[in-house]
């Protein structure tokens, strides 16, 4: 895997973004606190508006917890509409 913290978006995220995923150049035992710091530092208001209410699954645990370690891969789930 190439340097860094893979994460993928989804929904409003992806929209926010501008893309379903990439590389961020952070150290994997970064926590997520720091992985949002820098999405909200690189995206703006609108990813600020969706991280405060998404949440991560880091090793198949969906979490909130920012001082959670990101670990190698994190997918970023706003709330989805319906069921």
């Amino acid at each position: 895997m190439a340097d860094g913290i893979a994460v993928r978006y989804f929904a409003a995220a992806a929209d926010a973004a501008g893309c379903t995923g990439e590389i961020l150049a952070l150290d994997p035992g970064a926590d997520l606190g720091q992985v949002r710091t820098m999405l909200v530092g690189k995206y703006g208001p609108d990813m600020e508006r969706v991280l405060s209410v998404a949440a991560y699954l880091v090793d198949e645990e969906l979490t909130r917890d920012l001082a959670r370690v990101a670990g190698d891969e994190v997918d970023i789930l706003p709330p989805f509409a319906g069921g």
